[in-house]
């Protein structure tokens, strides 16, 4: 394998202290989405929802989770739904399909 000349701002140290380079692995758009009581409007969980909609049309759905530590969360993958959902966009006063 041919030995590449790589820029020093894509290249990292792992734990382990080894060199990794770090690629880009997909581009696209996100919204995170949190969940609020309808009666009230005040946060119904703690947890929000990361979809993920790369360039080519993939769709990665994540709930984060908020532990104890106010630094660190949970991230657990979540099926992508099949029907079509809408959110509601609080600045506008309207539902947003996803």
């Amino acid at each position: 394998m041919k030995s590449m000349q790589l820029p020093e701002t894509v290249l990292t140290k792992g734990k382990g202290g080894k060199l990794e380079v770090r690629t880009l692995d997909s581009r696209g758009s996100c919204i995170l989405c949190k969940y609020l009581d309808p009666k009230t409007m005040k946060p119904a969980d703690r947890k929000r929802k990361l979809t993920l909609k790369g360039s080519d049309g993939r769709v990665l759905e994540y709930f984060i989770i908020p532990l104890k530590d106010a630094k660190r969360s949970l991230l657990i993958t979540s099926d992508p739904e099949e029907k079509e959902r809408q959110v509601w966009n609080e600045e506008t006063q309207k539902a947003e399909v996803l």
